[in-house]
């Protein structure tokens, strides 16, 4: 195994001989900027609903029983935010989410989380050719370069902090620095997810790498009966790979995905009202007690440690916009903060260490009383 990390020449290309002082290596992947062109014609925003419909309908084509899951996988990717998926081992996590980068189209990469991965895994692999030579390759997330547009990172809560950090940055600027020179990725948009039975060998993401998901989507073995028969008895459904490879591929464009969310961002417009609304909820998530709310056996005064950022509320209200797009709506209402609410916001609701033993049933608790409690415009 080749521990030492390889000093890659500046300029080198791919096909080209990389050599340090005594080792050698070939096939070192190097990304080009994207290049500029002429500004393209505004999205046609009814024509992307259409997309953006029959792009969640592909998905259900592969995973059943999951529509509100569905629904908000597809305001992320309208979003263009980054989104953990939660759930027990085995029910449909990773196939939800190979579907969804089949529809979405670009190049995929993908890498499992494990307790002996590094940070440098994800950039290069290193091995020894025919002729004994060190050689480097690209790792999962240089492969691509900027064509990449799914990483999707498998059981997350598996591999280190140091590997969170590259992902952090990955996530933020679509770009990382290896090989003494600067990555972009300008279409990328991250999927993870991990399951909540395991606690063994694992590392739980701390808060500023939570805050970096656009959303935490929960999922759940589906309640409907006829679901269930069908997912233990139908051969169908048994064969993953089969299920994924029906999917229709590149029902949308990564490289226009950009232009469409800033677009649905433009559209749709919230009201005075509304806006005093969303104040309303951010400051009672923030202060409870203030806002008069109460929840059983929780001492409200003293239940948060740290309540949504403005970040966090952007975010919202971002998520907000593209349901009511998708529901054919150029207005935000109530409902649509509330649809997406749980899913944006409860991740950054920090309590207090004395209650986050409980947090999978306060939070829940807190999101529902606030809806209660504020006033509705």
């Amino acid at each position: 195994m080749l521990h030492r990390r390889p000093r890659i020449r500046a300029g080198s290309r791919i096909g080209q001989d990389t050599c340090s002082d005594d080792l050698c290596f070939d096939d070192i992947g190097y990304v080009n900027s994207p290049s500029a062109s002429a500004s393209p014609a505004p999205p046609d925003l009814d024509a992307w609903r259409e997309r953006a419909l029959g792009f969640e309908r592909e998905i259900a084509r592969a995973v059943v029983g999951q529509s509100a899951a569905l629904r908000l996988l597809t305001i992320a990717v309208f979003a263009r935010g980054h989104v953990l998926l939660e759930g027990d081992v085995g029910v449909g996590k990773t196939t939800l989410l190979q579907a969804a980068a089949r529809a979405i189209g670009g190049d995929y990469g993908r890498i499992e989380g494990t307790i002996d991965l590094m940070p440098a895994d994800l950039i290069y692999h290193t091995s020894l050719d025919e002729h004994g030579r060190p050689r480097v390759e690209p790792g999962p997330v240089l492969r691509h370069g900027e064509r990449l547009s799914v990483f999707f990172f498998n059981e997350i809560n598996r591999a280190r902090p140091q590997v969170h950090s590259l992902l952090l940055r990955l996530m933020a600027e679509r770009s990382l620095s290896a090989f003494n020179r600067e990555y972009a990725f300008p279409y990328l948009q991250v999927f993870a997810d991990r399951n909540q039975v395991e606690r063994e060998e694992t590392f739980e993401l701390p808060a500023a790498a939570r805050d970096r998901f656009f959303m935490e989507i929960a999922i759940a073995t589906p309640a409907d009966p006829d679901v269930r028969r069908a997912l233990i008895f139908d051969p169908r459904y048994h064969d993953v790979a089969a299920l994924v490879d029906a999917v229709a591929p590149a029902v949308l464009d990564p490289a226009q995905l950009d232009a469409v969310a800033r677009a649905i961002q433009q559209h749709v417009r919230a009201s005075d009202r509304l806006q005093h609304y969303v104040e309303a909820l951010w400051t009672a998530v923030r202060d409870p007690a203030r806002t008069g709310i109460r929840i059983d056996d929780v001492d409200i005064e003293r239940l948060i440690a740290g309540g949504a950022s403005p970040r966090g509320m952007a975010y919202l209200v971002r998520a907000a916009r593209v349901r009511a797009w998708l529901e054919g709506r150029d207005m935000l209402v109530p409902e649509d903060l509330r649809a997406v609410f749980f899913e944006t916001v409860a991740h950054r609701i920090f309590l207090a260490p004395v209650y986050e033993a409980r947090r999978a049933t306060i939070v829940p608790a807190l999101c529902r009383a606030v809806f209660e409690t504020v006033p509705v415009p």
